[in-house]
């Protein structure tokens, strides 16, 4: 009986607790995304205003290599170093993570670098949380906690989406698993980052997917295997960034070489193929996919250049390229499969995503932010289908497997594969 009467006055703490850590979270991420979704805007525009800044691309690549192997320490190691964290791992995430990520990501933006925000906003995410989670002498557990909290925050304000933003933080970190011991902190967090952000005078984008199709065998169809080619570009753009980095860190050991050169190969690209559509974040990609504006090989332009950039070393996220990637894709392929082009550039925007990040409920609830809930059924089926079709590593590498896709073979996987080793 006693237990029972003290149940109540256990949740009010623990609820004020987390209420009062999520709004600190909250106020001090909401407004670094302002500040960097505002500068993003401001050199985004010097960029297309001045191209020869592309050529300083090469220096600056090298001058935050430098920069983070002089200072940064364990900060190289960027999202992976806050998902370990989340996972129970008990490395410092020191500050400097911040200025270090957030104008190296501005920075590469002025030079024409193709990449995303998302990284950035999730390493700002996790090194406020830790660092507020210190203040009120966190345990170990209660640490996860609050790091998935910041990474939520994180990505909840740079995408103006609070619900996947909240999912995000607790599905990213394990593939087969969801961390619902931190959906309490993780969801006021996301909301008031959010807030903050929008108070703060930014504004998110949105895009129509027009009519949504009535349900048949005949679009149940065509969506498979749209979700089948979102899933395998989900995977081609994970892999291409792995196996770039290795060739750059085979061939040169030093990492502020390594970036100088990288740099150069974006510069030549662009030289090579006539165009820098696809540098910074290239925005106008998703317009152009929506309205079927775009080129049918846009989604190769943009996973190409973005390879390049974040195979090289270039700060950045992945998430916004991945977006026009899918989009674009997905305009390309309602040609083929005689679907609405906005709808189908719709799926492609969180169907790559999912495939990619191994996360596709808070895709499918992006879905829903971003379009509104009468597609919500094609939603939950393309980031199923991608998801599925995109193998077990995505473009995070410290993600930890729980439980392999394609479970039901997986004795049989298993069996052959130890079979294998033992040879």
């Amino acid at each position: 009986m006693k237990k029972e009467l003290n149940m109540p006055l256990k949740v009010s703490i623990y609820m004020v607790k987390w209420l009062m850590i999520a709004s600190l979270i909250g106020l001090v991420m909401g407004t670094l995304s302002a500040f960097f979704l505002k500068s993003l805007d401001i050199v985004t525009q010097i960029r297309v205003d001045n191209s020869w800044l592309l050529f300083l691309l090469p220096v600056s690549g090298a001058i935050f290599a430098f920069l983070y192997k002089k200072f940064g320490g364990n900060s190289i190691r960027g999202n992976n170093l806050v998902i370990d964290q989340a996972n129970g791992e008990q490395e410092n995430i020191p500050l400097r993570l911040i200025p270090l990520t957030l104008f190296g990501t501005i920075t590469t933006h002025l030079f024409g670098g193709s990449v995303g925000r998302e990284g950035t906003a999730v390493q700002m995410g996790g090194t406020v949380a830790d660092t507020i989670g210190r203040l009120f002498k966190l345990n170990k557990i209660e640490r996860e906690i609050v790091i998935i909290s910041g990474i939520s925050a994180g990505f909840s304000s740079v995408f103006g989406t609070p619900l996947a933003g909240t999912l995000f933080g607790l599905e990213v970190l394990v593939i087969g698993r969801l961390r619902s011991d931190g959906l309490f902190p993780s969801f006021f967090a996301a909301i008031f980052a959010n807030f903050v952000t929008e108070s703060l005078g930014i504004t998110h984008t949105h895009y129509a997917m027009g009519p949504i199709p009535e349900w048949s065998l005949l679009i149940f169809t065509k969506i498979i295997v749209a979700g089948i080619c979102f899933g395998l570009v989900g995977w081609l753009f994970s892999r291409s960034i792995v196996w770039v980095k290795t060739i750059y860190t085979k061939w040169f050991a030093n990492v502020v070489l390594r970036n100088f050169i990288g740099g150069i190969i974006v510069v030549v690209a662009v030289f090579i193929f006539k165009t820098q559509r696809y540098l910074g974040l290239s925005l106008p990609l998703l317009k152009d996919a929506f309205y079927g504006e775009n080129h049918w090989f846009d989604f190769i332009g943009k996973l190409f250049f973005t390879v390049l950039s974040l195979g090289a070393g270039y700060q950045g996220g992945e998430v916004t390229p991945l977006f026009e990637i899918g989009a674009t894709l997905g305009s390309s392929l309602a040609l083929i499969l005689h679907l609405s082009i906005p709808f189908l550039a719709g799926l492609g925007f969180i169907g790559v995503f999912s495939g990619a990040t191994n996360t596709p409920i808070a895709c499918f609830i992006m879905g829903i932010e971003l379009f509104g809930s009468e597609a919500a059924l094609y939603f939950f089926m393309i980031c199923l289908i991608s998801y599925m079709c995109s193998g077990n590593a995505g473009i995070y590498s410290a993600q930890r497997v729980e439980v392999e896709k394609g479970v039901l073979f997986l004795p049989i996987w298993t069996n052959w594969r130890n079979k294998k080793r033992n040879e």
